[in-house]
């Protein structure tokens, strides 16, 4: 680079070309109203209920266009038991209008009953809950409504069957980080009718479709439509939480109270939670492809379920790590009887997640230092920091690691000019080099040798020459917990040593990802990405039938 381009220009222009990935929404939504299903059925059989749909939509009174719906769905699922085809999607359709009717007039009869439709279709309508629900305020969103766009719309998870599928969402919960809630919660639920003839009666259902597959309806049993990703991608939509990736990197210290773990579901003490943790200048978005894929598996739908670990990650990943320790520790003060962890980590997430795996005690200190931590006179905030950062043990809540494109012995583009240069633009929290100088303070002049004239932060954590890197390889990971890694190449192949040409995913070489005593490892043609790539996410699925004793379908 010439030398006319000063270190300040050449850091703005390394931001600004981060920037460029946070610009545009991995996924984003528009909310339409959903079509008349006429394309997928013969109209003649269904002329009554289409009439009655047209009513109810042409309608003002919530309770009148409410009873034309109850009325299409009828008429519809009538059509639907004799074969008709095309009954069950308008039967569904209507069921969709229904509940957007009343929710739109704040009219739901959950737990009580309203009168809906006029003359002949008047009828009692009914509403009940899914099992174990909550008396909330919830506002629900036909799916059918709902038109995800963006890369992380490409997959879709969803069963057919009878019902409207909907996304519940929940009243703001100034406890959400007790209860481990996201701060704007989703749920999938699917809303089905039940009507009585002979009573003049009908029953507005939820159903939970993470618990019910199949419900029993008008005398038949059949598969309960559902849609498993739209609550997540809504979530993702609504709160962009992807921009925060290249903020949290530059400035961690700012972003720091948005460390924390989130359940993407409501907690089941019998389902495995499989807990995601993203990598450098990522968020919990990056898992939205794994994720949906993961969630279609019926198996493991039913098996387990879903968390995600969220950090500023400009900390050092040593830091992050203690962050993401005292977050198990709140797990296990909310949900004490929760099974094991499988934990999943993508680059920087993965070697955090070792930490997890890992008795370092104080080896790692005194590898460091030459000396315990109770020979060194550090005190206060400091002290603590350091020791909740180096000295560790192994989560005993933890079952199984999964490591995807992680760079357990670091990443030679993290020394290179590249991530000097990023580095230099991340800025280290006042605490965090409080806790630096006071170490240089009390250590020897060899030890003080290996801290850098600031701070460390995560891309200097990430150097194979970084002085915790080479300490923790020297630590197996405990004998007990398996763990799996999985590398890319970007099908090129390649050296599995230093030698070039050297088998890379562009950013972590296979040397640098390769840990011996893995229960299995993979390598896919993918570049840094693994954990987006098809067969990544085929592996990783692989890997959690395994560890639940299910088989693929």
């Amino acid at each position: 680079m010439p030398p006319l381009i000063s270190r300040s220009l050449r850091a703005a222009t390394f931001a600004a070309t981060l920037a460029l990935a946070s610009c545009v929404a991995p996924i984003s939504y528009t909310e339409a109203p959903s079509a008349t299903p006429t394309g997928e059925f013969q109209v003649s059989p269904l002329d009554a209920a289409l009439r009655e749909l047209e009513a109810g939509k042409a309608a003002t009174d919530p309770l009148l266009a409410s009873g034309h719906f109850v009325e299409c769905a009828h008429l519809a699922g009538h059509q639907a038991l004799e074969g008709e085809p095309g009954g069950l999607a308008l039967y569904n359709h209507a069921v969709a209008r229904l509940v957007e009717s009343l929710d739109q007039a704040d009219a739901l009869p959950w737990g009580s009953s309203i009168t809906v439709g006029t003359g002949d279709t008047t009828r009692t309508l009914r509403g009940r809950l899914e099992s174990d629900a909550p008396a909330l305020d919830r506002t629900y969103r036909p799916v059918d409504n709902l038109q995800f766009r963006g890369k992380y719309s490409e997959i879709h998870a969803y069963r057919s069957g009878v019902g409207a599928p909907l996304v519940a969402i929940y009243p703001d919960n100034p406890d959400y980080r007790r209860t481990l809630d996201p701060k704007l919660k989703a749920v999938p639920l699917t809303a089905v009718l039940r009507l009585e003839d002979r009573t003049n009666s009908a029953t507005l259902e939820l159903v939970d479709p993470l618990e019910v597959d199949r419900i029993s309806i008008a005398g038949r049993e059949a598969p309960l439509a559902a849609d498993f990703s739209a609550p997540v991608s809504l979530m993702l939509a609504d709160s962009r939480i992807d921009k925060l990736g290249l903020a949290r990197l530059i400035n961690p210290q700012k972003y720091s109270d948005t460390a924390r773990l989130v359940r993407l579901q409501d907690y089941d003490k019998n389902r495995i939670p499989v807990l995601f943790v993203h990598g450098l200048q990522d968020t919990p978005a990056t898992w939205a492809p794994m994720y949906h894929t993961l969630i279609q598996d019926p198996e493991i739908r039913k098996k387990y379920q879903f968390w995600v670990f969220s950090y500023p990650s400009g900390f050092p990943y040593p830091f992050s790590g203690s962050l993401l320790r005292k977050e198990l520790d709140k797990v296990n003060r909310a949900f004490p009887d929760h099974p094991d962890i499988v934990i999943v980590g993508h680059s920087m997430g993965g070697i955090i997640s070792r930490l997890m795996v890992t008795d370092a005690d104080d080896k790692i200190w005194r590898g460091l230092f030459g000396k315990g931590p109770d020979e060194m006179r550090i005190s206060g905030a400091s002290s603590q920091i350091l020791l909740d950062s180096v000295v560790f043990s192994h989560r005993e809540d933890v079952g199984r690691a999964i490591f995807l494109a992680a760079p357990h012995r670091g990443s030679e583009t993290a020394a290179s000019w590249i991530g000097r240069l990023g580095s230099r633009i991340v800025r280290m929290p006042d605490f965090l080099t409080d806790a630096r100088n006071a170490v240089v303070s009390v250590a020897t002049a060899d030890a003080a040798s290996i801290m850098l004239a600031r701070a460390p932060n995560s891309i200097d954590t990430l150097s194979p020459s970084n002085g915790f890197v080479r300490e923790v390889n020297k630590i197996p990971i405990h004998p007990e917990i398996p763990f799996h890694s999985v590398m890319g190449d970007r099908g090129k192949g390649g050296n599995k040593d230093h030698t070039r040409p050297v088998s890379t995913d562009g950013f972590v070489a296979y040397w640098s990802s390769h840990l011996p005593g893995a229960a299995s490892e993979k390598i896919i043609p993918s570049n840094h990405s693994a954990h987006q790539h098809p067969d990544g996410i085929a592996e990783v699925r692989r890997i959690l039938h395994l560890h639940a004793g299910t088989k693929p379908d």
